[in-house]
Protein backbone atom coordinates (compact mmCIF):
# COMPACT_ATOMS: atom_id res chain seq x y z
CA UNK A 1 0.00 0.00 0.00
CA UNK A 2 2.74 2.53 0.67
CA UNK A 3 3.95 1.71 -2.38
CA UNK A 4 0.93 2.54 -4.45
CA UNK A 5 0.36 6.10 -2.23
CA UNK A 6 3.66 7.13 -3.50
CA UNK A 7 3.28 5.85 -6.67
CA UNK A 8 0.18 7.39 -6.67
CA UNK A 9 1.44 11.08 -5.41
CA UNK A 10 4.12 10.80 -8.34
CA UNK A 11 3.41 13.83 -11.22
CA UNK A 12 4.71 14.72 -14.23
CA UNK A 13 8.11 17.21 -13.60
CA UNK A 14 7.36 20.80 -15.07
CA UNK A 15 9.57 21.58 -18.24
CA UNK A 16 10.85 25.34 -18.47
CA UNK A 17 12.23 26.25 -21.55
CA UNK A 18 16.21 27.72 -21.01
CA UNK A 19 15.78 28.94 -24.94
CA UNK A 20 15.97 33.10 -25.04
CA UNK A 21 13.32 34.17 -28.34
CA UNK A 22 14.95 34.77 -31.70
CA UNK A 23 16.36 38.13 -32.29
CA UNK A 24 15.86 40.50 -35.52
CA UNK A 25 18.65 39.76 -37.97
CA UNK A 26 20.07 43.23 -37.80
CA UNK A 27 23.58 42.13 -38.59
CA UNK A 28 22.86 40.63 -41.58
CA UNK A 29 20.10 42.69 -43.15
CA UNK A 30 23.06 45.25 -42.80
CA UNK A 31 25.46 43.45 -44.52
CA UNK A 32 23.24 42.88 -47.03
CA UNK A 33 22.41 46.59 -47.24
CA UNK A 34 26.32 47.67 -47.08
CA UNK A 35 26.84 45.34 -50.37
CA UNK A 36 24.04 46.87 -52.16
CA UNK A 37 24.82 50.12 -51.19
CA UNK A 38 28.45 49.17 -52.93
CA UNK A 39 27.88 47.74 -56.08
CA UNK A 40 25.04 50.78 -56.72
CA UNK A 41 28.17 52.94 -56.18
CA UNK A 42 30.26 51.07 -57.78
CA UNK A 43 28.05 51.21 -61.21
CA UNK A 44 28.14 54.62 -61.07
CA UNK A 45 31.79 54.97 -60.03
CA UNK A 46 32.85 52.93 -63.34
CA UNK A 47 29.90 54.78 -65.26
CA UNK A 48 30.53 55.55 -68.85
CA UNK A 49 29.67 57.22 -71.46
CA UNK A 50 31.87 56.39 -75.01
CA UNK A 51 31.72 55.79 -78.54
CA UNK A 52 33.76 53.33 -80.24
CA UNK A 53 34.23 54.72 -83.65
CA UNK A 54 35.92 53.05 -86.98
CA UNK A 55 36.58 55.56 -89.33
CA UNK A 56 35.99 54.97 -93.11
CA UNK A 57 38.57 53.80 -95.14
CA UNK A 58 39.07 54.03 -99.03
CA UNK A 59 42.20 51.78 -101.18
CA UNK A 60 42.56 53.20 -104.82
CA UNK A 61 44.77 52.25 -107.42
CA UNK A 62 46.88 55.68 -108.75
CA UNK A 63 49.54 56.68 -111.23
CA UNK A 64 49.83 60.60 -110.67
CA UNK A 65 52.41 63.38 -110.80
CA UNK A 66 52.25 65.93 -107.91
CA UNK A 67 54.08 69.00 -106.99
CA UNK A 68 55.49 69.28 -103.64
CA UNK A 69 56.74 72.96 -101.99
CA UNK A 70 59.63 72.83 -99.34
CA UNK A 71 57.66 75.64 -97.09
CA UNK A 72 54.17 76.41 -97.69
CA UNK A 73 51.86 75.30 -100.35
CA UNK A 74 49.65 72.47 -99.89
CA UNK A 75 52.53 69.79 -99.97
CA UNK A 76 55.63 70.27 -98.08
CA UNK A 77 57.83 67.99 -98.08
CA UNK A 78 61.44 67.58 -96.26
CA UNK A 79 64.42 66.09 -96.90
CA UNK A 80 65.99 63.79 -94.22
CA UNK A 81 69.51 62.00 -94.11
CA UNK A 82 71.06 59.48 -91.51
CA UNK A 83 74.61 58.21 -92.20
CA UNK A 84 76.44 54.76 -90.35
CA UNK A 85 80.21 53.36 -90.58
CA UNK A 86 80.62 49.94 -90.65
CA UNK A 87 83.81 47.65 -89.88
CA UNK A 88 85.05 44.21 -90.45
CA UNK A 89 88.47 42.93 -89.87
CA UNK A 90 90.03 41.34 -92.58
CA UNK A 91 94.11 40.16 -92.76
CA UNK A 92 96.41 42.71 -94.01
CA UNK A 93 98.74 41.84 -96.35
CA UNK A 94 101.77 44.93 -95.71
CA UNK A 95 101.71 48.30 -95.93
CA UNK A 96 102.10 51.55 -98.54
CA UNK A 97 102.42 55.28 -97.88
CA UNK A 98 99.55 57.85 -98.90
CA UNK A 99 98.58 61.29 -99.05
CA UNK A 100 95.43 62.02 -99.93
CA UNK A 101 92.80 64.81 -99.13
CA UNK A 102 89.44 64.45 -98.00
CA UNK A 103 86.58 65.70 -99.90
CA UNK A 104 82.58 66.15 -99.62
CA UNK A 105 79.80 67.75 -100.08
CA UNK A 106 78.20 70.83 -98.95
CA UNK A 107 74.94 73.08 -99.56
CA UNK A 108 75.88 76.75 -99.81
CA UNK A 109 73.19 79.17 -99.58
CA UNK A 110 72.59 82.75 -99.93
CA UNK A 111 69.98 84.72 -98.20
CA UNK A 112 70.68 88.04 -100.63
CA UNK A 113 67.76 89.04 -103.44
CA UNK A 114 70.42 88.72 -105.83
CA UNK A 115 72.56 85.86 -106.96
CA UNK A 116 76.35 85.13 -105.57
CA UNK A 117 78.86 84.08 -108.07
CA UNK A 118 82.24 82.23 -106.34
CA UNK A 119 85.29 81.71 -108.06
CA UNK A 120 87.16 78.65 -108.11
CA UNK A 121 88.74 77.72 -105.12
CA UNK A 122 86.98 79.60 -103.03
CA UNK A 123 87.85 78.80 -99.42
CA UNK A 124 85.49 77.59 -97.28
CA UNK A 125 85.96 77.19 -93.29
CA UNK A 126 84.83 74.84 -90.59
CA UNK A 127 84.31 75.94 -87.17
CA UNK A 128 87.62 74.66 -85.90
CA UNK A 129 89.01 76.44 -88.73
CA UNK A 130 90.05 73.93 -91.25
CA UNK A 131 89.93 75.14 -95.10
CA UNK A 132 88.02 73.27 -97.70
CA UNK A 133 88.02 74.89 -101.18
CA UNK A 134 86.02 74.46 -104.14
CA UNK A 135 87.63 73.79 -107.61
CA UNK A 136 84.90 75.20 -109.94
CA UNK A 137 82.65 78.14 -109.64
CA UNK A 138 79.54 78.42 -108.85
CA UNK A 139 76.33 80.91 -109.05
CA UNK A 140 73.98 80.83 -105.74
CA UNK A 141 70.41 81.84 -106.30
CA UNK A 142 69.06 84.67 -104.67
CA UNK A 143 66.63 84.17 -101.88
CA UNK A 144 65.72 85.67 -98.35
CA UNK A 145 65.99 85.14 -94.99
CA UNK A 146 62.99 82.70 -94.74
CA UNK A 147 64.35 80.96 -98.09
CA UNK A 148 67.97 81.25 -98.68
CA UNK A 149 68.57 80.02 -102.40
CA UNK A 150 71.00 76.96 -102.15
CA UNK A 151 73.15 74.77 -104.73
CA UNK A 152 75.24 71.80 -103.72
CA UNK A 153 78.83 71.43 -104.15
CA UNK A 154 81.86 69.46 -103.88
CA UNK A 155 84.52 70.69 -101.98
CA UNK A 156 88.42 69.16 -101.09
CA UNK A 157 90.58 69.48 -98.46
CA UNK A 158 93.18 72.40 -98.38
CA UNK A 159 95.88 70.05 -96.99
CA UNK A 160 96.43 65.89 -96.83
CA UNK A 161 95.64 63.81 -93.42
CA UNK A 162 92.75 62.20 -91.70
CA UNK A 163 92.49 65.86 -89.43
CA UNK A 164 89.95 66.77 -92.69
CA UNK A 165 88.02 63.59 -92.56
CA UNK A 166 85.40 65.58 -90.19
CA UNK A 167 81.86 65.17 -89.64
CA UNK A 168 78.53 67.23 -90.80
CA UNK A 169 79.68 71.10 -89.86
CA UNK A 170 78.62 74.53 -90.71
CA UNK A 171 80.87 76.69 -92.87
CA UNK A 172 81.59 80.37 -93.29
CA UNK A 173 83.69 81.70 -96.11
CA UNK A 174 86.53 83.15 -95.33
CA UNK A 175 86.60 85.88 -98.43
CA UNK A 176 83.96 87.62 -97.03
CA UNK A 177 84.74 88.72 -93.96
CA UNK A 178 83.92 92.23 -93.19
CA UNK A 179 81.04 92.44 -95.43
CA UNK A 180 78.03 92.31 -95.33
CA UNK A 181 78.03 88.69 -96.91
CA UNK A 182 79.93 87.21 -94.70
CA UNK A 183 76.47 86.71 -92.78
CA UNK A 184 74.27 86.54 -95.98
CA UNK A 185 76.39 83.53 -98.22
CA UNK A 186 77.72 80.46 -96.04
CA UNK A 187 77.02 76.75 -96.53
CA UNK A 188 76.47 73.11 -94.13
CA UNK A 189 77.71 69.87 -95.02
CA UNK A 190 75.15 66.87 -94.10
CA UNK A 191 77.49 64.18 -94.33
CA UNK A 192 81.05 63.65 -93.56
CA UNK A 193 84.50 64.25 -95.51
CA UNK A 194 86.33 61.20 -96.40
CA UNK A 195 89.36 60.07 -97.71
CA UNK A 196 92.02 62.27 -96.14
CA UNK A 197 95.04 59.98 -95.05
CA UNK A 198 98.50 60.58 -94.48
CA UNK A 199 101.52 58.29 -94.03
CA UNK A 200 101.51 54.61 -93.75
CA UNK A 201 98.42 52.53 -93.78
CA UNK A 202 97.76 48.84 -94.21
CA UNK A 203 97.09 46.71 -97.33
CA UNK A 204 94.89 44.67 -98.13
CA UNK A 205 93.96 41.90 -100.89
CA UNK A 206 92.02 43.52 -103.41
CA UNK A 207 89.29 40.20 -104.25
CA UNK A 208 89.54 40.68 -100.03
CA UNK A 209 88.43 44.27 -99.62
CA UNK A 210 85.63 44.26 -102.48
CA UNK A 211 84.72 41.08 -100.98
CA UNK A 212 84.24 42.90 -97.24
CA UNK A 213 82.89 46.13 -98.62
CA UNK A 214 80.31 44.60 -100.34
CA UNK A 215 79.38 42.65 -97.14
CA UNK A 216 79.56 45.54 -95.31
CA UNK A 217 77.43 47.99 -97.53
CA UNK A 218 74.68 45.00 -97.79
CA UNK A 219 74.87 45.03 -93.29
CA UNK A 220 74.60 48.70 -93.35
CA UNK A 221 71.42 48.80 -95.98
CA UNK A 222 68.68 48.00 -93.00
CA UNK A 223 70.49 49.72 -90.15
CA UNK A 224 70.32 53.17 -92.48
CA UNK A 225 66.48 52.75 -93.25
CA UNK A 226 65.86 52.10 -89.73
CA UNK A 227 67.75 54.94 -88.35
CA UNK A 228 65.96 56.96 -91.38
CA UNK A 229 62.48 56.03 -90.28
CA UNK A 230 63.40 56.85 -86.58
CA UNK A 231 64.12 60.80 -87.78
CA UNK A 232 61.21 61.12 -90.07
CA UNK A 233 59.22 63.83 -88.44
CA UNK A 234 55.93 63.17 -86.57
CA UNK A 235 53.19 63.31 -88.74
CA UNK A 236 55.49 62.84 -92.02
CA UNK A 237 55.22 59.39 -94.22
CA UNK A 238 57.98 58.06 -95.75
CA UNK A 239 57.42 56.45 -99.16
CA UNK A 240 59.01 53.58 -100.59
CA UNK A 241 61.69 54.38 -103.32
CA UNK A 242 61.95 58.00 -102.21
CA UNK A 243 65.27 57.32 -100.20
CA UNK A 244 68.58 57.03 -102.25
CA UNK A 245 71.77 55.26 -100.60
CA UNK A 246 75.30 55.72 -101.33
CA UNK A 247 78.32 53.92 -99.91
CA UNK A 248 82.15 55.61 -99.63
CA UNK A 249 85.09 53.75 -98.76
CA UNK A 250 86.55 54.62 -95.84
CA UNK A 251 90.73 54.40 -95.45
CA UNK A 252 91.45 50.74 -94.08
CA UNK A 253 93.14 51.40 -90.36
CA UNK A 254 95.21 48.56 -88.27
CA UNK A 255 93.13 46.61 -86.37
CA UNK A 256 94.17 45.70 -82.42
CA UNK A 257 94.41 41.87 -83.54
CA UNK A 258 98.05 41.47 -85.15
CA UNK A 259 98.47 41.33 -88.72
CA UNK A 260 94.81 42.61 -89.16
CA UNK A 261 92.90 45.10 -91.07
CA UNK A 262 89.53 47.68 -90.28
CA UNK A 263 88.17 47.73 -93.38
CA UNK A 264 85.19 50.41 -92.86
CA UNK A 265 82.35 51.49 -94.84
CA UNK A 266 80.12 54.76 -94.70
CA UNK A 267 76.74 54.21 -95.98
CA UNK A 268 74.87 57.83 -96.20
CA UNK A 269 71.14 57.39 -97.12
CA UNK A 270 69.03 60.49 -97.98
CA UNK A 271 65.14 60.48 -98.28
CA UNK A 272 62.06 62.63 -99.08
CA UNK A 273 59.41 62.40 -96.53
CA UNK A 274 56.04 64.19 -97.00
CA UNK A 275 53.32 65.55 -94.69
CA UNK A 276 50.59 62.83 -94.39
CA UNK A 277 47.58 64.25 -94.27
CA UNK A 278 48.76 66.73 -97.35
CA UNK A 279 49.24 63.80 -99.06
CA UNK A 280 46.68 62.11 -98.58
CA UNK A 281 44.52 64.65 -99.51
CA UNK A 282 46.34 65.16 -103.09
CA UNK A 283 45.84 61.29 -103.47
CA UNK A 284 42.11 61.85 -103.12
CA UNK A 285 41.85 64.67 -105.42
CA UNK A 286 43.78 62.26 -107.96
CA UNK A 287 40.98 59.54 -107.16
CA UNK A 288 38.34 60.04 -109.51
CA UNK A 289 34.12 59.40 -107.77
CA UNK A 290 36.36 60.35 -104.39
CA UNK A 291 34.40 63.41 -103.74
CA UNK A 292 35.22 63.59 -100.25
CA UNK A 293 36.31 67.00 -98.58
CA UNK A 294 37.79 66.36 -94.85
CA UNK A 295 40.73 65.66 -94.02
CA UNK A 296 42.28 61.87 -94.21
CA UNK A 297 45.47 60.10 -93.50
CA UNK A 298 47.73 57.74 -95.27
CA UNK A 299 48.25 54.25 -93.84
CA UNK A 300 50.10 51.25 -95.21
CA UNK A 301 52.56 52.55 -97.53
CA UNK A 302 54.14 49.68 -98.89
CA UNK A 303 51.86 49.24 -101.77
CA UNK A 304 52.85 52.75 -103.10
CA UNK A 305 55.96 53.41 -105.17
CA UNK A 306 57.74 57.28 -105.62
CA UNK A 307 59.62 58.39 -108.22
CA UNK A 308 61.48 61.54 -109.17
CA UNK A 309 63.70 62.59 -111.99
CA UNK A 310 65.38 64.79 -109.98
CA UNK A 311 65.70 63.96 -106.40
CA UNK A 312 65.36 66.76 -104.39
CA UNK A 313 67.99 67.71 -101.71
CA UNK A 314 68.60 69.77 -98.97
CA UNK A 315 68.40 73.21 -100.89
CA UNK A 316 65.51 72.46 -103.29
CA UNK A 317 62.43 74.97 -103.11
CA UNK A 318 60.05 72.65 -104.85
CA UNK A 319 59.77 69.45 -106.92
CA UNK A 320 57.54 67.18 -108.97
CA UNK A 321 57.08 63.65 -108.70
CA UNK A 322 54.99 60.39 -109.07
CA UNK A 323 53.26 57.94 -107.00
CA UNK A 324 51.97 54.51 -108.60
CA UNK A 325 50.47 51.72 -106.61
CA UNK A 326 47.75 51.20 -103.94
CA UNK A 327 46.76 54.34 -101.52
CA UNK A 328 44.95 53.02 -98.43
CA UNK A 329 42.74 56.19 -97.46
CA UNK A 330 41.75 56.66 -93.64
CA UNK A 331 39.36 59.26 -92.98
CA UNK A 332 40.20 61.50 -90.24
CA UNK A 333 37.83 62.18 -87.25
CA UNK A 334 37.28 65.07 -85.26
CA UNK A 335 36.76 63.78 -81.89
CA UNK A 336 35.49 67.28 -80.58
CA UNK A 337 32.92 67.13 -83.13
CA UNK A 338 31.93 63.60 -82.31
CA UNK A 339 31.51 64.42 -78.86
CA UNK A 340 29.29 68.15 -79.93
CA UNK A 341 26.82 66.32 -81.98
CA UNK A 342 26.39 63.63 -79.57
CA UNK A 343 26.12 65.38 -76.05
CA UNK A 344 23.06 65.23 -74.37
CA UNK A 345 21.19 63.24 -77.08
CA UNK A 346 19.41 59.51 -76.28
CA UNK A 347 21.31 56.16 -77.38
CA UNK A 348 19.11 56.21 -80.48
CA UNK A 349 19.31 59.69 -81.69
CA UNK A 350 22.88 59.70 -81.18
CA UNK A 351 23.10 56.89 -83.49
CA UNK A 352 21.06 58.96 -86.30
CA UNK A 353 23.41 61.55 -85.60
CA UNK A 354 26.34 59.74 -86.07
CA UNK A 355 25.19 57.71 -89.06
CA UNK A 356 24.83 61.12 -91.02
CA UNK A 357 28.95 61.50 -91.23
CA UNK A 358 30.59 59.57 -94.19
CA UNK A 359 34.17 59.62 -91.85
CA UNK A 360 32.35 57.60 -89.61
CA UNK A 361 31.86 53.65 -90.90
CA UNK A 362 30.76 52.20 -87.31
CA UNK A 363 29.77 53.75 -84.21
CA UNK A 364 29.38 51.46 -80.84
CA UNK A 365 27.74 53.33 -78.17
CA UNK A 366 28.44 52.19 -74.46
CA UNK A 367 26.67 53.66 -71.49
CA UNK A 368 27.48 52.40 -68.03
CA UNK A 369 25.05 51.59 -65.98
CA UNK A 370 23.07 49.71 -68.18
CA UNK A 371 19.51 51.76 -67.21
CA UNK A 372 21.67 54.98 -68.63
CA UNK A 373 20.17 56.16 -71.95
CA UNK A 374 21.24 59.54 -72.55
CA UNK A 375 24.77 60.92 -73.12
CA UNK A 376 26.06 63.91 -70.32
CA UNK A 377 25.04 67.12 -71.91
CA UNK A 378 29.09 67.75 -71.32
CA UNK A 379 30.96 67.09 -73.74
CA UNK A 380 34.13 67.11 -72.08
CA UNK A 381 32.18 63.82 -70.14
CA UNK A 382 32.08 61.82 -73.27
CA UNK A 383 35.28 59.43 -74.58
CA UNK A 384 35.54 58.71 -77.66
CA UNK A 385 38.12 55.72 -78.86
CA UNK A 386 39.47 55.17 -82.61
CA UNK A 387 39.51 51.92 -83.45
CA UNK A 388 41.37 51.40 -87.24
CA UNK A 389 40.94 48.23 -89.10
CA UNK A 390 43.66 47.14 -90.83
CA UNK A 391 42.58 46.53 -94.63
Amino acid sequence: EMDQIINGNNQEPTNFSSEKPPRFPYVTLGVVALVIVISIGALFYFSTARVDVTPSTVSAEIQSSFMANKSGGDLPFEVITAQKIATQSVKGSGTKTVNSSASGTITIYNTQAKSQRLIEKTRFATTAGLIFRIRSAVTIPGGSSSKPGSINAKVYADKEGSPYNVGPTSFTVPGFAGTPQESQVYARSTSAMTGGASGTVPVVDTALETQARSALASALAPDLLASLKEQTPSGYVLIPGSATTTYEEVVPTTSSADGMVDIKEQGTITAVVFQNSALAKKIAGAVAGLNYQGELTLSGVDNLLFASANMPDSGTSSFSFTLAGTANLVYTIDLSRITAIIAGKTRSEAKTALDNYPEIKQAVIILRPFWRQTFPQDPASIKVLIRVRPE
